[in-house]
């Protein structure tokens, strides 16, 4: 698939940027708001990243200071571990108890000076065959808070890594000298193109579905198509994109309709072309989801419409053999006086009955379609 990299927004200077400096520091300055669970910690001031603090409190301080924004990023903190980065941000509660715990809707909250934004990544798994029990996305979170001076992103999960992002972001410093929320529709753009490279990784999987439903039975009358199992799977699987596409519609809505304080005007322009291919995503989802509807439908369809085949053949086959049955059960009653017993001629002639009587039945079941 060809992304549209947004070219006028993230121009790639790759020989005048800033080179990538590793969150770390020795022990004997290390910050104690710092933790495991930071994988980067960086103060970016007109666009271009300075010397990595040793931890989120000296971030600010140097923010404070100097002026620019902070920039930190965390992988699955615990509480213990987020407890010292909210009191220094001055985190709300209840999103820092989200962020820690995960598992939340997209949603975009404002709390006080803060923005609190959860996006739900989506990752495809490559498989060689579509099953009943084939894992089809694979969902992470990322949450964001976004200040006037910072912007703290905490990710769940083993996709959606921002450390690309991050470096892409920082060979251009024309656009991350507009704050954080440079930052923010840098997530939100990465997020929403994930969304259309999986969507496309799904409609080939729906095809192949597809395809083996309306396909021409094979030699022997069976289907590939016909183990609905794998197209409910695959229903189950759209349902999770669903969920993580439709909740994020009106998030992006406000971020680019809604002024707002923390986002620069110049940003929130582009939040609308972020929100429009949003927009064609949820589409193709809610068009996934009806089309396999209406293949799980047509599924069940062709299994009925085959056990009726099957019900035809079963009675013409029984309604043939009931001739000869019938025939043999008069003649094998024990009376003495019957007609033709005694006939020189009498068995041959009633098997020569039997046959003919047979073989028209079989011709016109045969005619009619039922065998």
């Amino acid at each position: 698939m060809i992304r549209d990299l947004r070219a006028a927004v993230r121009p790639a200077l790759r020989k005048g940027g800033t080179p990538y400096e590793p969150y770390a520091c020795d022990d004997t300055t290390r910050d104690p708001s710092a933790s495991s669970a930071v994988v980067d910690c960086a103060v970016y001031h007109e666009g271009r990243r300075v010397s990595s603090p040793c931890g989120p409190a000296e971030a600010m301080r140097r923010v404070r200071a100097e002026g620019g924004f902070a920039w930190i990023g965390l992988h699955e903190p615990t509480e213990q571990e987020f407890a010292g980065i909210a009191r220094e941000f001055g985190l709300h509660p209840l999103a820092v108890e989200d962020a820690v715990h995960a598992h939340q809707r997209p949603k975009l909250e404002r709390y006080d000076d803060t923005l609190f934004t959860v996006f739900k990544t989506i990752h495809y798994v490559e498989h060689a065959e579509l099953t009943a029990t084939s894992e089809v996305v694979e969902t992470g979170e990322v949450m964001c808070f976004t200040g006037e001076d910072f912007i703290i992103t905490v990710r769940h999960g083993g996709q959606g890594s921002l450390r690309a992002l991050r470096h892409r972001l920082q060979e251009d410093p024309q656009l991350l000298a507009k704050g954080p929320s440079a930052v923010l529709h840098a997530i939100a753009d990465q997020v929403v193109d994930g969304y259309i490279a999986v969507a496309d990784a799904v409609q080939d999987d729906i095809d192949e579905v597809e395809i083996d439903v309306f396909s021409a039975p094979s030699k022997g009358g069976s289907r590939r198509g016909g183990d609905a199992g794998r197209i409910y799977q695959l229903k189950r699987e759209v349902l999770e994109f669903k969920r993580a596409v439709t909740p994020l519609m009106r998030p992006m809505q406000l971020l680019s309709e809604r002024p707002m304080r923390l986002v620069d005007p110049d940003i929130q322009k582009y939040f609308r072309d972020v929100a429009d291919h949003l927009a064609r995503v949820h589409e193709q989802v809610v068009a996934f989801d009806d089309l396999l509807n209406s293949i799980l439908q047509a599924n069940l369809a062709q299994a009925s419409v085959a056990q009726n085949e099957d019900m035809r053949k079963i009675t013409s086959w029984a309604a043939i053999f009931a001739v000869p049955t019938m025939i043999a059960g008069i003649y094998g009653m024990n009376f003495k006086y019957m007609p033709e017993l005694g006939w020189k001629y009498g068995y041959p002639t009633v098997m020569v009955i039997t046959v003919a009587i047979c073989v028209t039945i079989h011709r016109g079941f045969k005619r009619n379609g039922w065998l």
